[in-house]
């Protein structure tokens, strides 16, 4: 029990200190139709790449993005920043298909190649005393290649939330 409770006041003080200086990577965890995980690294404070790793519909993929930050817009907090940008995506995707032959049926697996374009429109709001940010996000995402060609999806929302170190 003592064990826990030392660990418990390091990684606080840990948190505590590193939150004092500035971030300039995060990583995270991202929950919604396109759940995975996420790193982050800034390249100035406006100006940030996001690469995550995602599973969806029986697909997994990788997406590269490119992310604008544009801080002070709730007007009453410098904590909630809006943050949107552009991407691309890369994976794989399976999926079962349906034969009907003389009155039977069976299912074959299929895998097909997908790779597309992404935006993202994010809101964040940053802990003062933890290096943590939790938002939520819209990612859209547009397949140019993969079982169904020009498959598009608006809605892929999703609650994030990060760590920033």
């Amino acid at each position: 029990m003592n064990k826990i409770l030392i660990i418990t006041f390091l990684l606080l003080i840990a948190c505590v200190s590193t939150y004092a200086q500035q971030f300039s990577k995060a990583i995270g965890i991202r929950g919604g139709l396109s759940s995975g995980f996420e790193y982050r690294f800034y390249t100035d404070d406006v100006n940030s790449y996001k690469l995550l790793l995602s599973a969806r519909n029986n697909a997994t993929q990788i997406t590269a993005l490119k992310e604008f930050h544009q801080y002070d817009v709730a007007g009453f907090s410098d904590q909630v920043e809006f943050i949107f940008g552009l991407g691309v995506h890369a994976g794989f995707e399976r999926w079962h298909k349906k034969y009907y032959n003389s009155g039977y049926t069976w299912y074959e697996t299929k895998t097909s190649f997908i790779t597309g374009l992404d935006g993202l429109a994010a809101l964040e709001y940053t802990f003062i005393d933890l290096p943590l940010c939790a938002g939520i996000e819209v990612k859209p995402y547009f397949n140019v290649w993969g079982r169904k060609t020009f498959d598009v999806e608006l809605f892929d929302f999703a609650f994030t939330l990060k760590y920033l170190f």
